[in-house]
């Protein structure tokens, strides 16, 4: 039987905004507003602030003498590269490399880390923590306790300077401030290739911060538009460009594993497959004719000889050109400034091999 879909704290927000829904990983959001739409909100976060509410993102928590540890012993980043007070992109791999999920680990100290997997996956990271976690040692869902809220763009800074919240500390790092009486986790990070944070509050005091940030001018922003700047900077969406089929050797997320960790799942299997060399890897595609690429259209060679699909693609708002990611067979040859085609519905479309991203990064 269906599960019924969850609501965010914000729901009635968002609805009162004339938002579109759709659902996330279980969850019912805003795709996109009906004073904006996709383009007006993409180029408010490129150009000014926007605000998004991604509280479908999970939460949970680790704690116990030597909680960092054990999460480090687990996920495939290195923890100890970082201190209390910073956050870091890691994977919950399984046995043969492949990706669970893709996650953020924030370390408020040895024994107590916050991890925000992504919606649809929680379950299963927390499960995985769980069966593994010494005694003395407890892994708690906390999904619905938080809201997330994300505020991205050059002018992101001032606006939540104005509500006096702190801003000046350094990327991927975190620190707890007081808005409202409440205990505000402000972290300098996001999903959008634009100077920007990630604000995680209690659920029941979410409008409040929501309604202060709208107030402050920024533009509500959905999900939609998320996609689209994400797959200009060629971030990775779990379920899409990685997956249990798509390890992160594959996908050009190596950077986010720590090689010389004496353990992490899935690190045998890892290992081989880089020294093997991978079958297929992630590469960029940039439109050289009218067409829009979309995940699973067949990449073609010249002679008509399928060589990779698309994993990503959309419409970049930005640079008026359709775009994508697609994972090519390494066997091919194919790399970097050829062209190949993409199979639009029968049609043969031109696209450059790129690598990514699509748009300069002014995260800073």
């Amino acid at each position: 039987m269906t599960q019924p879909l969850r609501h965010p704290a914000l729901y009635h927000r968002h609805a009162a905004l004339g938002a579109k829904f759709a659902a996330f990983g279980g969850w019912e959001m805003p795709l996109e507003y009906a004073d904006g739409g996709v383009l007006k909100e993409h180029t408010a976060v490129r150009e000014d602030v926007g605000v998004f509410d991604v509280s479908h993102l999970g939460k949970a928590r680790v704690r116990g003498r030597g909680a960092a540890a054990f999460v480090n012993a687990c996920l495939s980043n290195d923890l100890d590269r970082i201190s209390a007070g910073q956050a870091q992109y890691t994977l919950c791999l399984d046995e043969t490399g492949g990706v669970v999920d893709d996650l953020i680990a924030y370390r408020f100290g040895d024994d107590d880390v916050f991890l925000i997997p992504n919606a649809a996956n929680t379950a299963e990271v927390v499960r995985r923590l769980t069966a593994q976690a010494p005694a003395g040692i407890g892994v708690v869902e906390q999904h619905e306790l938080f809201a997330v809220l994300a505020v991205q763009g050059p002018r992101s800074a001032e606006v939540l300077a104005g509500l006096g919240l702190p801003t000046e500390h350094e990327y991927m790092s975190f620190t707890v401030a007081s808005y409202g009486g409440t205990d505000v986790v402000v972290c300098r990070t996001g999903y959008t290739g634009e100077h920007g944070y990630e604000l995680v509050v209690p659920s029941h005091d979410a409008h409040t911060l929501w309604d202060a940030i709208v107030a402050a001018g920024a533009r509500p922003c959905g999900l939609a538009a998320r996609d689209t700047l994400r797959t200009e900077m060629g971030y990775p969406l779990h379920g899409q460009d990685l997956s249990l089929d798509i390890t992160p050797v594959q996908a050009r997320s190596g950077w986010a594993v720590g090689w010389n960790k004496p353990a992490f799942w899935g690190r045998e299997a890892l290992l081989a497959e880089k020294a093997a060399g991978p079958r297929r890897v992630l590469w960029g595609l940039e439109a050289l004719d009218r067409a829009v690429p979309r995940a699973h259209m067949a990449v073609l060679a010249a002679d008509g000889t399928q060589v990779g699909e698309v994993t990503s693609g959309t419409f970049s708002p930005t640079r008026k050109v359709g775009i994508a990611l697609a994972l090519i067979d390494t066997a091919s040859g194919v790399g970097e400034g050829d062209e190949v085609a993409l199979d639009v519905r029968g049609r043969r479309c031109a696209v450059r091999v790129v690598k990514p991203p699509f748009v300069k990064s002014s995260v800073k």
